[in-house]
């Protein structure tokens, strides 16, 4: 066995989480995904999938229709000039980033990441035996921010791939469009490219719209963007999510998904296919604004606290707040799980996270408030 395989840190929201799936009365802030379930619509396209038969292979990279109404709906509204030959479809998203890193890193390459992260995106580099470097993303007053200058500052010779998660789990930052330019445009200065981890992009606040490096996309440039059905449209169960890239990578990336899932199941597609047309688009604005109305309900409860900083979120569906005087996040998620609600310590998200929790507030609105009075409950326990 490798060393490096076996040696892996397992993910310290699922042991929380795992070890108390059974208790009902837990209102499990864990995870990030929305407690609504997929729209009848999308489920109902997948079924009749499966009635007709499509049970077999399918292409590897994915249906020719789902793939140009990618196209269609990155085009509408990112303006894009990335077409059907620059998408690849993938069973999720996160099958899709190891895919890419396969194809671009090398062992002793350099990837570049912000922190505090999403744990899984810094386990891929490790696993293809490719080095870290991370850049600290700060938190100035209520804001998190990260400054183009650090993340160019953390690129050496040996750098191979800057990855970006905007918006971002578990801060909620969002990298302005300008930084994005800029980044963009010295990466490429520089031949290194950009993997840019987009599965939030939709889940924005009512009053912004979404962004995307794709804005930036062209053949010559060193540009991929992923992104997933999972949190947009309720689909985390479904694991389908897509790859776009220029058309020389896409040919590579369809020999290793060749090799690794042969394709996305044909029925979980036909479902994507109907999650990006009005129904999907309905959920989506339906959504938003519950997620808008929880939002407003957890800052108001943790307001409460003088011990809670909260940074103000800019997308993705998360609050990340700081606690005072809280010197172990993962004792503090245990009091919280005692008391009725499940949080992620912030020592889950690699460096940086210390002293905070994450908590996903993708629920009914009367039940975040619920749940915050809980987590208000544990800290005065402490």
């Amino acid at each position: 066995m490798r060393p490096i395989a076996r040696e892996l840190p397992g993910s310290l929201i699922r042991v929380l989480a795992n070890a108390n799936l059974d208790k009902s009365d837990v209102i499990p802030l864990w995870f990030g995904e929305s407690d609504l379930t997929t729209a009848p619509e999308i489920a109902e396209a997948a079924r009749e999938s499966l009635l007709m038969g499509e049970t077999h292979y399918g292409p590897n990279l994915g249906l020719t229709e789902l793939r140009a109404e990618l196209a269609r709906y990155q085009q509408r509204l990112f303006a894009t000039s990335a077409g059907l030959d620059n998408v690849a479809v993938t069973s999720s998203g996160l099958n899709a980033l190891l895919l890419v890193m396969s194809a671009l890193v090398d062992p002793g390459d350099e990837v570049v990441v912000p922190v505090p992260t999403w744990p899984n995106l810094v386990a891929m580099p490790k696993v293809l035996s490719a080095a870290l470097r991370e850049v600290p993303i700060r938190l100035e007053g209520t804001k998190f921010t990260l400054p183009v200058e650090d993340i160019l500052a953390a690129c050496t010779e040996k750098t191979r791939v800057v990855l970006i998660n905007s918006p971002q789990n578990p801060t909620g930052w969002r990298m302005p469009e300008a930084d994005m330019a800029r980044l963009v445009a010295e990466l490429d200065r520089r031949g290194i490219w950009l993997l840019a981890d987009e599965v939030y992009a939709r889940i924005v606040p009512q009053d912004t719209r979404p962004t995307s490096f794709l804005a930036h996309f062209d053949e010559s440039r060193r540009i991929v963007a992923i992104n997933s059905f999972s949190k947009s449209w309720a689909m985390t169960g479904w694991r389908l999510g897509w790859i776009t890239a220029p058309r020389e990578l896409i040919q590579t990336l369809e020999k290793l998904i060749e090799f690794n899932t042969s394709c996305a199941p044909t029925f979980v597609q036909r479902g994507g296919l109907v999650a990006l047309g009005p129904a999907g688009e309905r959920f989506l604005a339906e959504q938003t604004r519950r997620l808008d109305a929880a939002r407003t309900a957890a800052l108001a409860v943790l307001a409460r606290s003088p011990r809670i900083t909260v940074p103000e979120p800019q997308g993705a569906f998360y609050l990340f707040p700081r606690i005072e005087a809280m010197a172990d996040g993962v004792a503090m998620a245990q009091r919280a799980i005692e008391r009725g609600v499940g949080v992620a310590p912030g020592e889950a998200f690699v460096h940086g996270g210390e002293g905070h929790l994450r908590l996903c507030y993708a629920r009914d609105p009367a039940e975040v408030t619920t749940a915050m009075e809980r987590l208000l409950d544990a800290l005065d326990s402490e």
